[in-house]
C-alpha cells in the first residue's frame, strides 16, 4: 500500500551535487549497498563523478536501506533523492 503519509522513520538522502553515479566502486564490484542492507552514518553508498572527480556519497544517518532510487550511471541533480534509509 502506497500512502501519501510521510513516514518520519524513512529518510531521503539526497545529492549535494550534480553528476554521474556509479553504484559500486568499480564495474567488476558488487555494489556498496543493495535494499535491505544495514547502513552506518558515514558508510559510502554511491560515487558521483563530476568533472573527473569522483566523490564519495556517505548516508547521514544510520538504518536499512529501504529504497535505491537511482540506477547506476544514472546523470543525477542537486537535491535529487538517492536512497531512502529507515532509521533503527
Amino acid at each position: 500500500t502506497n500512502t501519501k503519509e510521510e513516514d518520519p522513520n524513512l529518510v531521503n538522502v539526497e545529492s549535494q551535487m550534480v553528476g554521474t553515479a556509479y553504484l559500486a566502486p568499480n564495474p567488476e564490484s558488487a555494489p556498496f549497498i543493495k535494499v535491505g542492507d544495514p547502513i552506518e552514518k558515514g558508510q559510502v553508498f554511491c560515487i558521483i563523478e563530476a568533472m573527473k572527480l569522483f566523490n564519495e556519497i556517505e548516508s547521514e544517518i544510520s538504518g536499512i536501506v529501504e529504497e535505491i532510487c537511482i540506477n547506476d550511471s544514472d546523470p543525477i541533480e542537486y537535491g535529487q533523492t538517492l536512497i531512502k534509509v529507515r532509521k533503527t
